[in-house]
């Protein structure tokens, strides 16, 4: 007569209690850390997000008056990024674009660049640390503060937060 087996107890991960962690169990676990970072900026984002629209920054003493708008009384690239922020999550994308142009378009960049960078996360390969080509970070800089200047003046009225 043959002795009976009894199957080992299962830990919370499912392998039997006296087993180690295979190659798959190591990888999985690798792979789950390097996306930690893109993930906690991804819960971030939407959290961040998530206030925004829901805390109108339309109504009064909810957020405080841009430093430079109110030392100056002229609109920095940022002003109207919270409402544009607040409108575009509410589906208002006239209203955004009207708000603030330069935010509505930054967006999408933000997206394609977290994007990447997670990808390159899950792949286990190397994420840029040269931001880019020296010439588009200057035409980046170039396109902001021209977007400041002519937001401020009197034909870039329609620019204006």
């Amino acid at each position: 007569m043959e002795p009976v087996r009894r199957a080992a107890p299962l830990r919370p991960g499912g392998r039997p209690s006296g087993t180690q962690g295979g190659p798959r169990d190591r990888a999985a676990v690798a792979g789950a850390l390097r996306l930690l970072r893109p993930g906690a900026v991804l819960v971030a984002a939407v959290a961040a997000v998530s206030y925004v629209a829901s805390v109108d920054p339309n109504e009064d003493g909810h957020y405080p008056t841009c430093p430079f708008l109110s030392l100056t009384g002229l609109q920095c690239p940022g002003c109207g990024s919270l409402r544009t922020v607040h409108a575009l999550a509410h589906g208002r994308v006239d209203d955004a674009l009207g708000l603030n142009v330069l935010t509505v378009a930054a967006l999408p960049l933000l997206a394609f660049f977290w994007v990447r960078w997670a990808l390159a996360r899950a792949r286990d390969r190397p994420t840029r640390t040269k931001a880019s080509h020296p010439a588009l970070i200057w035409a980046l800089f170039g396109t902001i503060v021209l977007f400041w200047l002519v937001r401020n003046l009197p034909f870039g009225s329609f620019l204006a937060a």
